[in-house]
């Protein structure tokens, strides 16, 4: 007879129930928190992480930190999952969804504290989560997403805090140039902008390259290093011998058989140049592989071979030229050419690049970055993808925030009115999904040094007289309205940090119990996989 569940499950088995379910889940969640409160804000530190190779990663983005990291436990992990859902869909807001998360789940633990229920808990909080995104919405202004002005403010306020911050005036510049030359109605097209990255120099002498750059070398040392105005031909067919069928079969009975055989392949390869050569083409670009002969022909046409190139920078080339890629010999037709100013093959810093530029009307392009270190260089990277994710999301909705904590103090003021709607356990839940959202403004405060409790006084005072764009410049420690100011963030960024925050939590309370089963050994493994 089966009396418990220590009957049922094995003996190594590990099991956690009730509370303390609860509070472990929200200790580790309020731990991962904790990690990346240091990062937010102007002033925010930078962490630097070491892999067990003794590789190094410098960053203070939020979702870097949290993937670079070991992190084992499953509470835990639903936090990091939370970073990732932020960084995919809007591209920025990580460290502030993390932070949200594990302040609702800190204060949820007071409240389990106070005998109230987590489903209860998880009741209120999704009615003051749809409350405070109707604030958020209130309290977002229309922008013109042709105003250049406003589109360079949201991408220094993305930069704000990183390596980037002290070129985000150049940087800003050739971002809102290559987001202007490749969006759409909807927003920026995935795989439109390719970003390529050499060390040397500095931050400011990154440029855009209206056309793709590939980190490729020549397919022969014999091709021109340059051709201007040249037609190109995109394929993703291989300019290489036939290759036979895996049960196919060739009986070669002497050496004049071997000899034809030999001369049919090198009549073959030299068919396809001649193709080639034809259509007038000055360059092809190849997905796959390009014969060491036909390269040879090639060259000796002065045409430029490039193969083995990626699928996504063929297609980044076919919206860039404005030409098809050609999937067969057959279909080599003078109208699937593509045109632009110049092909040219450049050395930088000891790396080989070759440049496809001057396109007339580019749906995609190219932005090359430099730096002075590796590091350096990668952060700068980190920076600019936030950016293309700070504009898609204002292409989007069309809507900006004040930024510096301001929106935060407008949904914690407005959201300690909506309580009073409520009475007894509801009415102190709310108020703790308010508070929560009190740790953005005061962990920038912290993080730049200013007097927290007369600055959060000064901001809660100035929100409660109806200034409801008041928030914290973190450059130069004042109070002041971030509109103005140009600390402006996309409310795309706000809404899904708000709804990520809600439901990670909300998950993580509804959770009473832990059941963690042992591994299988490797032996039972492979006996599993004989079964099958």
């Amino acid at each position: 007879m089966v009396r418990n569940t220590r009957d049922v499950l094995d003996e190594s088995t590990q099991r956690t129930t009730g509370k303390n379910a609860q509070i472990s889940n929200i200790e580790a969640a309020k731990a991962v928190a904790e990690i990346v409160r240091t990062t937010l804000g102007p002033m925010g530190m930078d962490k630097m992480l070491v892999d067990s190779l003794g590789d190094v990663v410098i960053t203070n983005d939020g979702v870097k930190i949290l993937k670079e990291m070991e992190i084992e436990h499953p509470g835990a992990k639903i936090i990091v999952e939370v970073a990732k859902t932020q960084e995919a869909e809007v591209g920025d807001g990580t460290t502030s969804a993390v932070i949200l998360s594990g302040e609702l789940l800190s204060n949820a633990q007071d409240l389990i504290d106070k005998k109230i229920h987590p489903t209860n808990i998880v009741r209120a909080y999704k009615k003051a989560s749809k409350k405070a995104l109707e604030i958020l919405e209130k309290n977002s202004k229309k922008v013109n997403i042709s105003d250049k002005k406003i589109l360079k403010e949201i991408c220094e306020t993305a930069m704000i805090g990183k390596v980037a911050e002290y070129s985000r005036n150049e940087l800003s510049e050739i971002i809102f140039e290559a987001v202007n030359l490749v969006k759409e109605e909807t927003g920026i097209p995935k795989n439109r902008i390719k970003i390529t990255k050499a060390v040397g120099g500095n931050i400011e002498d990154s440029f855009i390259v209206k056309g793709v750059v590939l980190d490729k070398e020549l397919a022969n040392p014999n091709m021109p290093s340059k051709i201007k105005n040249p037609k190109i031909l995109l394929i993703d067919f291989p300019l290489e011998v036939r290759e036979i069928e895996a049960d196919a079969k060739i009986n070669i009975n002497s050496l004049d058989e071997y000899e034809a055989f030999v001369k049919s392949e090198e009549e073959y390869l030299r068919s396809l140049v001649t193709r080639i050569k034809e259509l007038k083409a000055d360059v092809v670009i190849c997905q796959k592989g390009i014969d060491d002969g036909v390269a040879y022909y090639l060259a000796k046409e002065g045409i430029i071979g490039i193969r083995r190139n990626r699928r996504s920078d063929m297609e980044k080339l076919s919206f860039a030229l404005g030409c098809p890629i050609v999937s067969s010999i057959n279909d080599l037709e003078i109208e699937n050419l593509g045109k632009c100013n110049g092909v040219e093959r450049r050395e930088i810093l000891n790396e080989n690049y070759i440049f496809i530029e001057g396109c007339s009307n580019p749906k995609a392009i190219s932005l090359f970055l430099k730096a002075s270190t590796q590091h350096v260089l990668d952060e700068i990277e980190r920076a600019v993808e936030d950016s293309l994710g700070d504009l898609n999301s204002i292409l989007k909705s069309k809507k900006i925030v004040a930024g510096g904590g301001a929106i935060e103090l407008e949904i914690y003021s407005n959201l300690i009115e909506f309580s009073k709607e409520f009475s007894g356990k509801e009415e102190l839940v709310i108020k703790a999904f308010a508070n929560s959202f009190l740790a953005i403004p005061r962990i920038l405060c912290e993080n730049s040094g200013f007097e927290e409790i007369e600055v959060m006084s000064k901001l809660i005072a100035n929100h409660n007289k109806g200034l409801s764009n008041c928030g914290i410049n973190g450059f130069e420690g004042i109070v002041t309205d971030t509109i103005k100011c140009g600390i402006l963030e996309p409310i795309n960024v706000k809404s899904q940090a708000i709804k990520s925050a809600t439901e990670s939590s909300s998950m993580i309370l509804r959770i009473d119990d832990i059941i963690a089963a042992k591994k299988l050994s490797k032996d039972s493994l492979n006996s599993k996989n004989d079964e099958f």
